[in-house]
């Protein structure tokens, strides 16, 4: 009888764990998570990647794993999107379950989840509109941001040709022009190019710039509890962003002393109406803190994208002095020299269009997106992917699908034009991404772009220190984004 209760008892453990098994195995093939290489404990796929060129690593993983596949970034998982097809099924076509942030814990550590770029939610969801209606309010005030941008680029033609055709580095002259347009909107005022407080802003943000090109930051988002106590650019980069905190703080209070509730001159004055309307509300999502992070995001984004497009652009300009022909052709038939460029002009303008778009799509300025998550558990394709994961939609595969854009990595604006010379609009144009999180000043930056290039080229041929032929327009690859090299050109007058 022992025996037999031994054995029965043992029979039982097998069913059991025979039935666990194929449970766990028949729900492991409903929720097929998508494939990836190997992973190490605590490091993850670190030794897999080239963490200053993670564009290029992608590219190599996904001919082995196809367009959705999976990576660990240290213990972090992360799902990649390879490609247009599945890049527009997340961000388009499952818009919704795909509009989460990717929670970055450098991010985390600086914006602290507030602010239009890195919250999620419900704060994500009303401050997003608030400030997209706020925006197309003051494009539609006294004086309209197509008509900001046309003042600003007059001033930086003056300033350029002040210059006398000297060769010098223009990235700080297009980052104050494009920095005063933002300015102009969110603080009511665009800066002298002297003002010392817009000096001191502008300082901040070059030293972000330079500081986030080191791999330390990287390996923040990968090990931030050991690099928390560690020296380096990643504790300089958050000292930094807490003073560009101080002073935008510092610009409210000012706002809040002289503020009149009937009359707002710009974004602060307009978020500090909102603020005293939800005064009773709890939950409110509009508060000084949120007035910061978002007011910071918006001059951060309306600061260095457009500026380091221009930069990036009239260094490839230079290598194609024929283009540059070509557009100042096309400038002089429809705008003349006397008159400033509007966006009105930009239809009748195909080349010069075309020209715009191919900077865009070539430099390829943010190649793995800002990254997204998904709000639930969401079944793509095949694949389920939990709720929180960290996803990848990498521009640089949309940007530069060779079937789109034949030889993609070429510079050529034949990508944007037919053959009767017409502008061709492309789906796979997304360089301020897609869908729910698509960039909030989009357009804000494609007329900034336009307008600023053609009234540079209405004006100036650039004369480059080099021969054309040597000039390098390859991008130097830092953790975010691809930048330009250093240069400088001469600015002949017409």
């Amino acid at each position: 009888m022992e025996l037999l209760g031994t054995t029965t008892i043992f029979l039982l453990v097998c069913i059991s764990c025979l039935l666990l098994f194929t449970t766990r195995r028949s729900t492991s093939q409903k929720q097929k998570q998508p494939p990836g290489p190997t992973t190490l404990p605590i490091v993850g796929n670190i030794f897999q990647l080239n963490l200053r060129n993670l564009p290029e690593s992608f590219k190599k993983l996904s001919k082995e794993y196809g367009s959705v596949f999976t990576i660990h970034l240290g213990p972090r998982k992360a799902v990649v999107l390879y490609g247009y097809d599945a890049v527009k099924e997340a961000l388009i076509d499952q818009g919704d379950d795909f509009s989460g942030r990717g929670n970055l814990p450098l991010a985390d550590r600086l914006f602290q989840g507030s602010g239009i770029v890195t919250s999620n939610g419900e704060t994500w969801k009303q401050l997003r509109r608030f400030a997209l209606t706020t925006l197309r309010d003051f494009g539609m005030g006294k004086k309209s941001i197509e008509e900001r941008i046309q003042e600003e680029a007059h001033f930086l033609v003056e300033r350029i040709r002040n210059t006398r055709a000297q060769p010098f580095n223009p990235a700080n002259f297009l980052v104050h022009a494009v920095s005063n347009i933002i300015c102009s909107i969110v603080f009511g005022n665009r800066f002298d190019y002297e003002d010392e407080k817009f000096l001191t802003l502008i300082d901040l943000l070059n030293r972000d710039d330079e500081l986030q090109k080191s791999i330390q930051i990287q390996l923040y988002n990968f090990f931030p509890t050991i690099l928390d106590y560690l020296p380096g650019p990643h504790q300089k980069l958050i000292q930094s962003t807490g003073k560009v905190n101080e002073f935008i703080l510092g610009i409210i209070a000012e706002h809040q002393k002289t503020l009149d509730p009937t009359c707002p001159r710009d974004f602060i004055d307009a978020f500090l109406n909102k603020m005293e309307q939800e005064k009773g509300n709890d939950h409110s999502e509009f508060t000084t803190e949120t007035l910061s992070r978002t007011t910071a995001d918006l001059f951060f984004a309306g600061t260095g994208t457009t500026s380091m497009t221009l930069r990036y652009g009239l260094l490839i300009l230079q290598k194609y002095p024929e283009i540059v022909e070509r557009m100042q052709k096309e400038i002089d038939c429809v705008i003349g020299r006397d008159r400033s460029p509007c966006m009105a002009d930009r239809s009748r303008m195909p080349y010069t269009n075309a020209v715009t778009h191919e900077i865009q799509r070539f430099i390829d300025f943010i190649p793995l997106n800002v990254p997204h998550s998904v709000i639930k558990d969401t079944k793509f394709r095949d694949y389920f992917i939990p709720k929180g994961t960290m996803i990848f939609p990498v521009l640089n595969s949309v940007l530069h699908d060779s079937k789109e854009f034949p030889n993609p990595e070429k510079f050529d604006p034949g990508h944007f034009l037919n053959a009767n010379g017409t502008f061709k609009k492309s789906d796979y144009f997304m360089p301020f991404s897609a869908g729910k999180r698509i960039c909030a000043g989009e357009g804000l930056a494609r007329m900034e772009i336009f307008i600023f290039l053609t009234a540079i080229l209405q004006n100036f041929t650039l004369k480059p220190t080099v021969d054309h032929k040597d000039i390098d327009i390859s991008p130097i690859h830092s953790p975010l984004a691809n930048i330009p090299h250093s240069y400088e050109v001469s600015f002949l007058p017409r």
